[in-house]
């Protein structure tokens, strides 16, 4: 049969099974057990709570005190490595408990309930010409869940979500409720900002915005050695860019070679801005989705995918933006339910200047690799910064963060656990770190090595939480 009449057929049954597919998975907190968004490691647990207030916060924890039950804390569930989930545990899912409480415009500064989602902070501060310093790409997670990560995006002059935090209330072990900053309880400031959720609950927030801006998008293909002397040159030195993230390929004709980059520029005409700062709304998901779900499948599916974003990439070439909606990134599309797949997420950072050495490192460890189903790359950018006890920052680094495809049997995770182990091998080979909120793949040595003081951090948790009141999978997997 002929290669064209064979890729005819193939694309016409994918698509069939894509049509039947396109209902996107929604995962609910409603089953006594629980799973992250991975769904590598279901959990029973003994209870699930969802509280809308303080008082019955308050109550669960004091409650658990009582019967000696572990706590778990959730919100979206992306974290993958077991950090909302512990066996017999009580699930405290925190997304009922969502109010913003203050606004202060002159100061750019506001205070929100942790289980409040970045969108609808995003809906309340836009009709104000405010926006956010820094926030995950896509908008769709808790702000007490990316409390708990130190989350950072594509933001290049705010870095670490750490950096934006005046203070938040924090409800502990014994029920008390602490108010956290750098200047009071300064110890859980560093600690509970990348604490993974094991020093009690995060209330509520006071975060410092910022203006919202218009910006003028600039694209460019170029090679993999180029990179990191065009972001020193082109971005870094020039305060007009005010985001930055570009994408590296992974089909076969062009692996880990060609990039492009998207730079965010800050546009000379701001009167402007209020031609465009409306909030987008997700509206074309199921195109983007059949190209990614073609890349599942087979290379050719990988380079038909990669041909779609250079082009797409190209196309918004000059387009204006709103800050806002920079930060608003589409996510609907990458919803993924498979009876036994699912996708997981690894996060490498290495030091800018040995990208192209890394690059070339981590070629050569995945040349051999062809049942590692790795879909896609993207890179940004994040600056040094160690306020976090646990910080992945140790250098100026570049961030890759890479999505991969892999079954659900022992079979598969042993095998991604091997790549992985070995990709995190070759990182730290160039003093780089790598990314905990997810699958627990790395060795405790790794994760030493990548976290200089984690025994630092894990003293801290004996120390505020002896009775391991708030507990997960991740601390019982690599605590001494």
């Amino acid at each position: 049969m002929p290669d064209i009449m064979k890729r005819f057929l193939f694309i016409t049954l994918y698509a069939l099974l894509f049509g039947l597919s396109l209902q996107a998975f929604n995962f609910k907190l409603d089953h006594p057990i629980a799973k992250d968004i991975s769904r590598l490691m279901p959990v029973k647990m003994k209870v699930i709570k969802t509280e809308d207030s303080e008082e019955e916060i308050k109550k669960v924890v004091l409650g658990a005190e009582k019967k000696d039950d572990p706590i778990s804390i959730a919100g979206m569930q992306h974290s993958q490595g077991g950090q909302t989930l512990y066996p017999n545990g009580i699930l405290l899912d925190m997304k009922n408990y969502d109010k913003i409480l203050d606004l202060d415009v002159k100061e750019k500064r506001i205070t929100v309930q942790s289980g409040a989602t970045w969108a609808a902070l995003q809906e309340y501060i836009n009709p104000y010409g405010l926006a956010l310093k820094v926030s995950q790409s896509q908008n769709i997670f808790t702000i007490g869940g990316s409390l708990s990560v130190n989350v950072h995006g594509r933001d290049i002059r705010h870095h670490a979500l750490i950096e934006t935090v005046e203070s938040f209330r924090l409800l502990d072990a014994k029920g008390q409720i602490l108010t956290v900053s750098r200047e009071e309880n300064s110890e859980l400031f560093h600690t509970v900002i990348g604490g993974y959720g094991l020093f009690g609950v995060i209330l509520d927030v006071t975060l410092h915005l910022t203006d919202d801006e218009l910006y003028n998008i600039k694209t460019k293909s170029l090679h993999y050695d180029e990179y990191t002397s065009y972001f020193k040159r082109e971005v870094l030195q020039n305060d007009d860019v005010k985001m930055h993230l570009a994408r590296i390929s992974v089909a076969p004709d062009s692996y880990l070679d060609e990039m492009y980059v998207t730079d965010y520029y800050r546009a000379n005409d701001q009167t402007r801005l209020s031609d465009y700062d409306t909030l987008k709304r997700e509206t074309i998901i199921a195109m983007p989705k059949f190209f990614l779900g073609l890349s599942r499948y087979n290379d050719w599916g990988k380079k038909r995918f990669w041909e779609t974003q250079k082009a797409y990439t190209a196309n918004i070439d000059g387009n204006l933006v709103s800050r806002n909606n920079v930060m608003r990134s589409d996510s609907a599309f990458m919803d993924y339910s498979h009876p036994t797949k699912t996708e997981v997420l690894q996060e490498y950072f290495v030091p800018i200047d040995q990208f192209a050495d890394y690059i070339d490192d981590l070629r050569r460890t995945l040349s051999d690799e062809k049942d590692f189903n790795l879909l896609n790359i993207t890179i940004r950018y994040v600056e040094h910064n160690d306020e976090s006890l646990m910080s992945y920052a140790k250098d100026d680094m570049f961030a890759l963060v890479m999505l991969i495809n892999q079954g659900t049997d022992d079979e598969s995770k042993d095998n991604a656990g091997r790549v992985i182990r070995n990709m995190i091998d070759v990182t730290l080979d160039h003093n780089g770190s790598y990314y905990l909120p997810y699958y627990g793949y790395p060795t405790k040595t790794q994760l030493f090595e990548a976290y200089p003081r984690t025994e630092e951090f894990f003293r801290l948790k004996k120390k505020y939480d002896p009775d391991k009141r708030f507990m997960n999978l991740f601390y019982e997997e690599y605590h001494p």
